[in-house]
């Protein structure tokens, strides 16, 4: 069962680095404990990562953690990545896009084609603030991870 669609989350950021080396790193998807502050761990099952790879992540938020098990749904070399959460239904991605002066816009989205698991949502509002500040709270770990892909590609 699904809650209502979720609105889209998306944040980007200009890095001042090549589309190749940025690709490098965001499909590497199991560095994503680098880069959020929200994953503490991810686990891919299989290499190298393509269409259908499969992840666990581990979470955390103070004292909670949580799994989360994924699987590339989108995957175009140099272009997007993106990989769909089967516990909240949520599909996450990064999409590279040329800036025309040598670098790259980096977009993360969430979005929610199929609305939000009830569990997730029950759960968000029992133990994680409610779904509003909750997205407010992603959007600012995306904007963190943004921020910590671009300190890498460019460093």
């Amino acid at each position: 069962m699904t809650d209502t669609v979720a609105p889209v989350l998306e944040e980007s950021i200009t890095i001042q680095a090549p589309p190749d080396r940025v690709w490098s790193l965001v499909s590497d998807l199991g560095r994503m404990s680098r880069w959020s502050p929200q994953v503490v761990k991810t686990f891919v099952r299989g290499r190298p990562i393509g269409l259908g790879t499969t992840m666990v992540n581990i979470n955390r938020r103070g004292v909670l953690v949580w799994p989360t098990r994924t699987r590339v749904v989108r995957f175009e070399p140099r272009e997007e990545v993106a990989f769909r959460v089967k516990d909240n239904f949520t599909i996450w991605s990064f999409r590279l896009t040329h800036d025309g002066a040598g670098g790259t816009l980096l977009t993360q989205r969430r979005e929610a084609p199929d609305g939000i698991s009830d569990i997730s949502h029950k759960l968000t509002d029992r133990l994680l603030g409610g779904v509003a500040a909750f997205q407010v709270e992603l959007g600012d770990g995306m904007r963190q991870t943004l921020a910590r892909i671009k300190a890498e590609a460019e460093g």
